[in-house]
């Protein structure tokens, strides 16, 4: 069966006009039949008697140019029967039982019927000039005139008919499917977390009552995400006042150096967890896609990486711009590129290709690794693998962000294992315009 509904909704209906259409002409055939074998019957009893009468009629010597009148006009022979004749009965079908009988029924039970005498082709019917005369004769008269076939005569229009159907079939199938690739569309920008256009509420009401349900489902979403940003936004300001007091008091009131050390690295980590929670919530924050070199920012995220004393081994040469969100994507490599240096260790790449229609991002370390079981579930927010990586404390959030990211840009996170150990990252952005 084919993939799409489209396709899956026409093979369907074509398969119905077809079978409908084969059908109806099986039944006109066998109901055909009957009259076509009784006009054929008719038509053959009919040239009989007519020659039979003009052999009456006409002189014996002005016989000879009344046969050869048949002959040229007619294309009616009469031929004298022979004991030897090697005679080919007509075909055993139900159109040819149908005419014998009829040509028995108005010539007599001793008329024979062939299809070949000594080899030669044709309708051959035999008779007698009278019951009591023992000379017999064969009239033969074109095969075509009792071989017409029910399909030439209604191939054509069995064609057009059909060619007609099929035509509204798709019609048909691409009416209903439309509404549902808009509908695909649209839930794959709310998978991206965007807010797509509303879907028109307009056809059949089952597809009114969906698109309205759709639009609805949508609107509340964004709504949602917009009250969740918000919150937390107004918690992260709430909560970075009082923090910011507690560390300026800590570094003025405790006299102990490693008490206010301690202090200060509580609150700086209280921080670092609300601006984790807020780039989790405000993922796509409202930035616009745009053409960017993107070698030029994976360059400068690497030039800030080694600043801080954390160099990347930089493989870019097979990158050049990308259509994308750069901000966010500059969170997401920083925040992969956080977790080689929290949870690998060891040396980090970062590595940049042109795959299709995709720009794939991998960020690789030399540490221990992540079984491939967990690979999975740690892009799901709030989890932390406890036993293959150091005891770093984290939200469980970082993998969760670049998820919604790369997802933001029609693309994925991939967790592979590093050939030569360790773990690599690949960020995958999708839907880029070709070069």
């Amino acid at each position: 069966m084919p993939r799409s509904l489209l396709a899956r909704t026409f093979l369907l209906l074509a398969l119905l006009v077809l079978s409908s259409t084969a059908g109806w002409l099986a039944l006109f055939s066998h109901i055909d039949v009957e009259p076509r074998a009784r006009e054929s019957a008719n038509m053959a009893a009919s040239a009989v008697n007519l020659i039979r009468a003009s052999l009456f009629a006409a002189a014996p010597d002005k016989r000879p140019g009344l046969f050869a009148e048949f002959s040229s006009r007619e294309g009616i022979r009469l031929l004298p029967a022979e004991p030897q004749d090697r005679i080919l009965p007509m075909p055993d079908s139900r159109f040819h039982q149908l005419m014998r009988e009829a040509v028995v029924a108005r010539l007599g039970p001793a008329t024979r019927i062939a299809a070949e005498v000594n080899d030669e082709a044709g309708f051959w019917i035999s008779f007698r000039l009278d019951e009591r005369d023992e000379d017999e004769f064969w009239l033969v008269l074109p095969r075509e005139r009792v071989s017409r076939s029910f399909a030439t005569r209604w191939l054509s229009w069995a064609a057009l008919a059909v060619a007609l159907a099929l035509l509204v079939a798709w019609l048909i199938a691409s009416r209903i499917t439309l509404p549902l690739k808009a509908m695909a569309r649209s839930a794959q920008a709310v998978g991206r977390g965007q807010t797509p256009s509303p879907l028109p509420e307009n056809g059949a009401e089952e597809m009114r009552a969906l698109a309205s349900a759709f639009n609805t489902m949508a609107s509340d979403l964004a709504r949602h995400e917009k009250d969740r940003s918000e919150v937390l936004a107004g918690i992260s300001h709430d909560l970075r006042t009082p923090l910011t007091r507690l560390r300026l008091e800590a570094e003025m009131s405790v006299a102990d150096e490693n008490a206010r050390q301690g202090i200060v690295a509580d609150i700086e980590q209280m921080e670092a967890v609300i601006s984790q929670f807020m780039d989790y919530a405000r993922t796509e924050s409202g930035e616009a896609p745009e053409t960017t070199d993107l070698a030029a920012l994976l360059a400068a995220i690497g030039e800030r990486q080694a600043a801080i004393g954390r160099p990347l081994a930089l493989d870019l040469d097979g990158i050049t711009t990308a259509r994308i969100r750069p901000k966010a994507v500059s969170r997401a490599v920083i925040n992969l590129i956080d977790n080689a240096w929290k949870y690998g260790g060891g040396a980090v790449s970062l590595r940049a290709e042109v795959v299709g229609r995709e720009v794939h991002l991998e960020i690789a370390d030399r540490g221990p690794g992540i079984p491939e079981s967990e690979m999975e579930r740690l892009k799901r927010p709030f989890t932390r693998l406890e036993v293959a990586r150091t005891d770093v404390t984290g939200t469980g959030l970082g993998l969760a962000i670049v998820e919604r990211i790369a997802r933001l840009h029609g693309g994925r996170l991939e967790l592979l294992t590093n050939p030569g150990g360790g773990l690599v990252a690949r960020l995958v952005l999708g839907d880029q315009p070709r070069s």
